[in-house]
C-alpha cells in the first residue's frame, strides 16, 4: 500500500497526465479552426424527413339487406282484355257488289223558321172636347160682387157617345163657388170620344178653365 501511494505521489507522473489534458486541447482547438468540427456538425444536420403513416381504417363489410318479409299476399294477376276479332259476315244473297262512286248532289239548305212578326201596338187617341157646341159657364154673382178669380182643373170620364158621365175636380182655383161652376158648366159640353184603332172607347180627359172678371 505505501509503495502505490508513493508511486502516486510522484511528480513525474502527474506532468505526464497534465501534458495529455493540454494536448488534447490544443487538438480540440485545432480541429475547431481547420472545419472538422464545422463538417462534423453539417453532416448531423442532414435533411431530416418526416413521413406521416396514414391511419389505415379496416374494410369493414355493409351490412347484409333486410330479409323479405314473410307471408306476403301473391301479386294480383295481370287483367288481360279479350281482344274483339272481327267475323267476316258471309254476302248476303243478292247483295250489291258495286258501289257506285258518283258524288250524290248536296241537300237543298232548309227554309229559313218563319218568325211572326209582333203586333202592332193599338193606335189610341184622348177625347178632345168640341169647342162649338161647349158654352161658357156663367160667372157666378157673388164670385163677381167679391172680385173671386183663379183657374181650376177638371176631370171628365167622355162616355163612347161623346158625353161626360163624370165630372171631378182635380185643382181648385182657391174659390169653392169658381169651382162648382166650372164643373156644372163644362160636364154640359159635347166632347169627341178617345178611339182605340179608330173604334170609340170611354176613356177620362182633362181640362182647365180660368175664372177672370172683364
Amino acid at each position: 500500500m505505501q509503495d502505490y501511494a508513493s508511486r502516486q505521489r510522484k511528480p513525474t507522473k502527474h506532468l505526464v497526465g497534465l501534458g495529455l489534458v493540454v494536448l488534447l486541447h490544443l487538438l480540440l482547438l485545432w480541429a475547431i479552426n481547420s472545419g472538422l468540427a464545422r463538417s462534423f456538425v453539417k453532416k448531423l444536420k442532414g435533411p431530416v424527413e418526416a413521413v406521416l403513416l396514414e391511419e389505415q381504417k379496416p374494410d369493414i363489410p355493409p351490412p347484409p339487406p333486410p330479409p323479405p318479409p314473410k307471408n306476403l299476399p301473391p301479386p294480383p294477376p295481370s287483367y288481360v282484355p279479350p281482344v274483339d276479332v272481327p267475323v267476316s259476315a258471309p254476302p248476303a244473297a243478292n247483295a250489291i257488289a258495286a258501289v257506285s262512286n258518283t258524288p250524290q248532289p248536296p241537300a237543298p239548305p232548309s227554309p229559313a223558321p218563319v218568325v211572326a212578326a209582333p203586333p202592332a201596338a193599338p193606335v189610341r187617341t184622348g177625347a178632345v172636347v168640341n169647342s162649338a157646341n161647349c158654352e161658357k159657364p156663367e160667372y157666378p154673382s157673388a164670385s163677381r160682387r167679391l172680385e173671386e178669380e183663379g183657374t181650376v182643373s177638371l176631370r171628365f170620364l167622355v162616355g163612347v157617345d161623346g158625353k161626360v158621365i163624370q165630372a171631378e175636380v182635380d185643382k181648385s182655383s182657391g174659390f169653392r163657388r169658381l169651382d162648382e161652376a166650372a164643373r156644372a158648366g163644362l160636364a154640359k159640353c159635347q166632347f169627341k170620344p178617345a178611339t182605340v184603332d179608330g173604334k170609340p172607347e170611354q176613356a177620362w180627359a182633362s181640362m182647365k178653365y180660368t175664372w177672370r172678371l172683364e
